[in-house]
């Protein structure tokens, strides 16, 4: 397609590549940290009560995407993204299907977030 290309890339950082280039270490850092952020998406899903389904599902989501790149880090090193986005000139990092899961649920955060705000002041004023 002329906007997306099936690729191959071994990513050893973060997001955008972050800390890529650094000797190993960050395989044990971001492992570590998505493992502690996995544990407390986990503790936050059991305190969410079943009618927050926005939040509920876009913990999961989150959560999925974490989970996803842990197993990767974990067992291979690095993360395996294959997909990229790019109208010439312009590029988007590639990116996988993991991290796809956490941007949707970070959206639908800031969604839930944005109503039960809006929500509570409704109900402040009344």
């Amino acid at each position: 397609m002329p906007f997306f290309d099936l690729i191959l890339v071994h990513n050893k950082g973060a997001a955008f590549s972050f800390l890529a280039s650094q000797p190993g270490w960050q395989r044990w850092f971001f492992s570590v940290t998505a493992l502690g952020i996995s544990l407390w998406l986990i503790l936050w899903l059991k305190r969410t009560p079943s009618t927050q389904t926005l939040l509920g599902l876009s913990l999961s989501l989150v959560l999925a995407g974490a989970l996803g790149n842990l197993v990767d880090r974990v067992i291979n090193g690095y993360v395996i993204d294959y997909l990229l986005v790019y109208y010439p000139p312009y590029y988007f990092p590639a990116f996988n299907l993991a991290d796809s899961l956490i941007f949707i649920g970070v959206v639908g955060l800031f969604i839930d977030f944005w109503q039960t705000e809006k929500a509570a002041k409704r109900d402040s004023e009344h």
